[in-house]
């Protein structure tokens, strides 16, 4: 540890005298101060310190998944990442209360002086998109032009460099097909479920049937509903149709990890799918959370600039409505909802592999201490 002179101050180890001198108003520099310039400085600020703890957090959690296996400790830590990561997307939008604090006259007074300065040239923010596994191809084009086109040549390599390299929702598919669980010597998941699912709808079939109080019509119409759910499911079962439909850009996540990923849903009261589980939900309150962002910071925009372009030379707000729509990465684990029954119909798991999936403790005769 390097031995210091004179003792640590706070001021030194936050680097104050830097980080409270960078706040520096356009509006001073061309004589005509603006006062809530100061709070727009900040609160981009914060947000840029704030994605750079998410870069910091993704770097530990792609670490854990970067390999042949994702040992249990580093599991752990990936699902703290994510949570953390959940948590720090809320105070983003909760700085969008105090942004708005600032009213559209407000914003008139210093706004022409930051053309044509763009929170669309955010790099860090591209760089999560990227990380997360938003792909070139489905992004939103920006005023006719790429994103990457609003960023400068270093800043450019940087992310075209990250969407070369493996992204999570990349890794977490590769995790998925290696969960061991959903085939067993004598136990096949898909197969098991898929006559499950078969049997409750023909017994709901049959109830329909029985329901005196339905016309003709509405028979018709429930046994139609019960058949479009049955070729739902068969898209999850039917490895052949699932290929067609990832090439059709309707599923992302392979067959068997779309296999595995319901597996852990249904099953994850046993003790080794509770943190796969706490994972995957956590991914999906990444993407809800980032969803409500976009759309909160699209009204924002409209609230302070109307139908005007933004700084940038686009409509921000109809550009972050789009992206709220349609820059989903974890759409397949949203989806899988459509393909749950109820509990009281689940297949029970054979005895060995529900032993295999608990917690296991050296037998003893309980008189040693713990």
């Amino acid at each position: 540890m390097p031995s210091r002179d004179t003792p640590l101050t706070y001021a030194e180890h936050l680097q104050l005298d830097r980080l409270l001198s960078c706040q520096e108003r356009q509006s001073v520099l061309h004589g005509r101060p603006a006062h809530d310039e100061m709070l727009f400085i900040v609160v981009h600020q914060a947000y840029e310190l704030w994605f750079k703890v998410i870069l910091f957090e993704l770097d530990r959690i792609q670490e854990v998944f970067a390999g042949p296996r994702a040992e249990d400790p580093g599991l752990g830590e990936a699902v703290q990442g994510i949570e953390r990561i959940v948590e720090i997307q809320k105070l983003l939008i909760q700085q969008l209360d105090v942004l708005e604090t600032m009213t559209p006259m407000d914003f008139l007074d210093f706004r022409d002086l930051l053309v044509p300065a763009s929170g669309f040239q955010s790099l860090q923010f591209r760089l999560i998109e990227t990380r997360l596994g938003l792909r070139p191809t489905e992004r939103v084009s920006f005023g006719d032009r790429p994103v990457e086109a609003r960023l400068g040549p270093e800043d450019r390599t940087r992310l075209r460099a990250a969407e070369a390299a493996p992204s999570l929702a990349d890794q977490i598919g590769d995790w998925l097909e290696r969960t061991p669980f959903i085939r067993a010597r004598d136990y096949d998941f898909g197969e098991v479920y898929r006559q499950a699912v078969i049997e409750m709808l023909e017994a709901d079939a049959a109830l329909l049937r029985k329901n005196p109080a339905l016309s003709a019509t509405e028979l018709a119409g429930e046994a139609e509903a019960l058949a479009a759910a049955r070729r739902r499911f068969d898209s999850i079962f039917d490895e052949a149709r699932h290929r067609e439909l990832l090439d059709e850009g309707a599923w992302r996540l392979s067959w068997r990890a779309l296999q595995a990923a319901l597996f852990i849903n249904l099953y994850r009261g046993e003790p080794a799918l509770q943190l796969p589980f706490r994972l995957l939900s956590g991914l999906m309150d990444i993407d809800e959370t980032l969803t409500n962002w976009r759309h909160r910071h699209a009204l924002m925009v409209q609230r302070m600039i109307g139908r005007k372009l933004g700084t940038g030379g686009s409509s921000g707000h109809d550009y972050l409505r789009q992206t709220a729509e349609r820059h989903r990465v974890f759409g397949d684990l949203f989806a899988l909802s459509t393909f749950l029954i109820p509990r009281s119909r689940l297949p029970g798991l054979p005895e060995d592999l529900r032993r295999a999936m608990g917690y296991s403790y050296a037998q003893g005769d309980g008189s040693e201490g713990s």
